[in-house]
């Protein structure tokens, strides 16, 4: 682990748990010889995509201004994972799934021939040389149920374009009470210390 990307994407600023863990991770890769690169996923200003945009990521060749820019914007991020050799991804669950700023990255960065491609065996990913740490946050507790849409989906697309060295951290019960909340927390940042060490 030399080069980290850390993606946040909580919507809940100084009041995000999320967060919070992410700090506390920071905090023990500070004494290492890490390159950390923050991307603030609610303040990037990501484009919601729709079919204007979606030709663009596919190639089309005539492209209008804002075309143009999702596209610079689509390079810019997908050399940015390119460049590192870890992500650390922050995923609260809201209703059940991934914020709206996440889903707006990976639809940016996943894009047949550039991430992907397809081949006469099915779809490969060619972000290979990469691994993954989410941390999720969550009020309930989802794991391994059939409400957790979260986990599966990341496993799901992040494999897709490559990247199938994954652990996830999870933080639970957070709207449980204090007792329960302090306690997932505490594991989390041993689960941390852990993968981090």
């Amino acid at each position: 682990m030399s080069k980290v990307l850390v993606l946040t994407s909580s919507i809940l600023g100084e009041h995000s748990q999320s967060n919070q863990l992410i700090d506390y991770a920071m905090a023990q890769l500070s004494d290492k010889n890490v390159n950390v690169t923050i991307r603030d996923l609610t303040n990037s200003q990501l484009p919601t995509l729709d079919g204007e945009l979606a030709m663009a990521l596919r190639g089309a060749e005539s492209l209008n201004a804002r075309q143009q820019d999702a596209l610079s914007l689509s390079d810019r991020l997908v050399k940015e994972l390119k460049a590192h050799d870890t992500v650390i991804i922050t995923a609260p669950m809201y209703n059940f799934t991934i914020p709206t700023q996440l889903k707006q990255w990976i639809d940016l960065v996943a894009r047949a021939g550039v991430t992907f491609r397809y081949t006469d065996q099915g779809p490969e990913g060619l972000l290979t040389d990469k691994k993954a740490i989410v941390i999720t946050t969550r009020g309930g507790v989802h794991k391994n149920m059939a409400s957790d849409h979260l986990s599966p989906y990341l496993r799901t697309v992040l494999g897709f374009v490559g990247i199938t060295e994954l652990e996830f951290i999870y933080a639970e019960g957070l709207s449980m009470g204090e007792a329960i909340a302090q306690e997932s927390i505490e594991k989390a940042q041993f689960e941390l210390d852990l993968l981090l060490a």
